[in-house]
């Protein structure tokens, strides 16, 4: 018997005598096998996201919150309050006036941005619309600084030629944001032929329900709070039909923006004549001119007036 016959026999007798040495391997051996492996409980469900909430909580805007505003344009700061100073600063300046309207509301005051996104142009520029849509990265820096600080923002259209909603379209992802509405300037609503500053502008209730319809439906299929829809009217003419507008969208909040500017006489002309037949479902919001108004209506003068304004923006 050879030196490596004799090794391999030695190691096979020793491997039958410790562990049998079956041609399985041991774990698979009737002595050593482990019990079949029990099936893995079910996964626990991710738990679903909650829907977004409007600043203060909760999904609808009216009647538990009154929004005071800065209006302008982010690049402009002739156009308005909000663009006379950078994106913080502007956060913090609504959020000292929204606090000055506290002591005379019930209602939570939520500070606001409406913003300029599209602005009446003297030029018709490169589509001929007479309308300038912002640089979005401006634009932004103003919706990002708002969504930081609890800040509504609404989008204000100017659109020349072109019609609100195919304005509103180029603004849909920002739209998508939980506190982000829209307003719909119809005093720079141009009709065919016609220049802005050579007359004042006028939409038509139809357009205006296109506009909103397609955004309730935007709202309703991202699963987004109401959103606040201003209507900025200073002459009756400036909506044609208004009584045919629609405000029957849950998604939406509806606001009509009395515009005016003079003495305080003329602007309460323009209220009272604005909220005669006012369509149901519909609100009153107030403007305050820093220069334009003889005198300025303090904050507890504003919220005297009746009905109260749901929604007050500084020009």
């Amino acid at each position: 018997m050879s030196r490596l016959f004799r090794l391999v026999a030695t190691l096979t007798a020793a491997c039958l005598l410790v562990v049998g040495c079956s041609s399985q391997s041991p774990s698979a051996s009737s002595e050593t096998q482990t019990p079949p492996a029990q099936p893995s409980p079910e996964a626990e469900p991710t738990p679903s996201e909650e829907p977004p909430e409007l600043i203060g909580g909760g999904t609808e805007i009216f009647p538990d919150r009154r929004f005071i505003a800065l209006y302008g344009h982010p690049e402009y700061p002739e156009l308005g309050s909000l663009g006379e100073q950078g994106p913080q600063a502007s956060v913090e300046r609504v959020i000292e006036l929204a606090e000055m309207y506290e002591a005379h509301a019930d209602e939570d005051i939520i500070p606001a941005f409406e913003i300029i996104a599209t602005m009446a142009s003297a030029s018709p520029g490169a589509d001929g619309n007479y309308s300038a849509v912002a640089d979005s990265e401006a634009l932004e820096a103003y919706v990002d600084a708002a969504e930081e600080h609890d800040v509504y923002v609404v989008l204000d259209l100017q659109p020349g030629h072109a019609d609100f909603l195919s304005q509103a379209k180029l603004f849909e992802d920002l739209l998508t944001r939980p506190n982000v509405g829209l307003a719909l300037d119809p005093e720079w609503r141009l009709a065919p032929g016609q220049r802005h500053m050579e007359q004042i502008g006028s939409v038509s209730a139809a357009e205006i329900n296109e506009t909103t319809q397609w955004l309730a439906e935007l709202t309703a299929e991202h699963d987004l709070p109401q959103k606040l829809v201003i209507l900025h009217q200073f002459r009756l003419s400036m909506i044609r039909g208004r009584e045919q507008v629609d405000t029957d969208h849950p998604e939406l909040a509806m606001v009509l923006h009395a515009d005016g500017h003079g003495t305080a006489e003329q602007k309460m002309d323009t209220w009272r004549a604005l909220k005669e037949d006012l369509p149901d479902n519909m609100y009153m919001a107030w403007k305050n001119f820093f220069r334009q108004d003889k005198p300025m209506f303090a904050p507890r003068d504003t919220f005297e007036i009746e009905p109260k304004p749901w929604f007050v923006s500084y020009q």
